[in-house]
């Protein structure tokens, strides 16, 4: 008696992709965004798809927020926020944006100003913007003090607002009309990896590493800013990846990857957040318009994988999972087309 057959197994790994690929696909995401102007000091949500415009994610001055100048999901799943002017680093609930507490309180840790953040192998790492500038690091899980990680001036530091950890593990920081290297590991200054005004650099703000392995610095200038490409080994000048004025590109300013690959820019000459093909730096659209949702400064843009009040997976993670259950139900039917009588 035959208790179950499978005429033919290889045809069920199609069927079990498509439902792999269509479970993780439907997992949804917002892009949230740090919105900075008078009276407006706040978080602004928008639909990961179409960019429309949910409201308010962490409203006006929420838990004493002044200037949110920085943003990163935790490995809690919260949001922790930068609060420049008030020299602390906030946190909110990463599901629903109420304000939890002062995960870092003003001042703590030498904080000065503080901007980007990144958690990374149990720390959480803050650049501060100031004179000298400096990378402080706290504890990921309590927040307590860890030193500064690069000291104040390190390498001639001077209003560091964005750092990225480069492909080699090591820090790269933006620093006035250049970007610092330092060593991954014990944040020592390894050298000016993009020279001074390279390429018409002259006022950095976000850094990111291309898909193409190569470092992109927004250059923040109202007389016309674009993001400039600089080969990721030498960090030498090798061209515009998006041309000032494209798409109308006034003033970038936070840099992201986003879940289609593609290059979301917060410009803050216009207040809207642009996307680029993530290849060719060609314009694709304003993925959120000029003013919509009352934005007027993006400072910020982080993909929350928190949605519907579920504590998202990350991405590749369940791509593998469900890779790996899909393997393994393929075996087992196989299995039982060989048992079967």
């Amino acid at each position: 008696m035959n208790i179950y057959r499978l005429k033919n197994p290889s045809k069920a790994l199609p069927i079990l992709a498509m439902v792999v690929l269509t479970s993780v696909s439907a997992h949804a995401t917002a892009l949230l965004v740090g919105n900075f102007v008078a009276g407006d000091e706040s978080v602004k949500r928008y639909n990961v798809t179409t960019g429309a415009s949910e409201g308010d994610f962490v409203p006006n001055g929420s838990g004493g927020l002044t200037f949110p100048l920085g943003g990163a999901i935790g490995p809690d799943g919260n949001l922790y926020v930068s609060n420049s002017d008030n020299e602390d680093v906030l946190r909110y609930n990463g599901m629903t944006g109420a304000f939890i507490d002062a995960f870092v309180p003003s001042g703590s840790g030498g904080l000065e100003d503080p901007a980007s953040l990144i958690f990374r192998n149990g720390f959480l790492y803050v650049a501060n913007s100031s004179d000298p500038g400096a990378v402080s690091r706290f504890n990921a899980t309590t927040g307590a003090p860890a030193g500064f990680f690069v000291t104040p001036g390190s390498g001639g530091l001077v209003d560091p607002e964005g750092m990225v950890f480069g492909p080699d593990g090591n820090l790269y920081v933006t620093n006035g009309s250049s970007v610092l290297r330092f060593n991954g590991t014990t944040g020592a200054f390894i050298d000016t990896f993009v020279a001074p005004n390279s390429g018409g650099l002259t006022n950095t703000r976000g850094i990111i590493f291309g898909h193409d392995g190569n470092l992109l610095v927004a250059n923040f200038n109202f007389a016309g800013g674009g993001i400039l490409r600089y080969n990721g080994t030498t960090g030498a000048f090798i061209d515009s990846f998006v041309v000032s004025g494209s798409g109308g590109l006034s003033s970038p300013r936070p840099l992201i990857f986003g879940p289609d690959s593609n290059l979301y820019v917060g410009d803050f000459g216009n207040g809207s957040v642009l996307r680029y093909n993530g290849t060719t730096g060609a314009f694709i659209d304003q993925f959120v318009p000029p003013g919509s949702g009352n934005l007027v400064g993006p400072t910020f843009l982080v993909f929350d994988p928190n949605t519907d009040g579920v504590a998202g997976v990350p991405e590749t993670s369940s791509t593998l999972t469900f890779l790996g259950m899909s393997l393994a139900g393929l075996a087992y039917f196989a299995r039982i087309r060989r048992a079967a009588v």
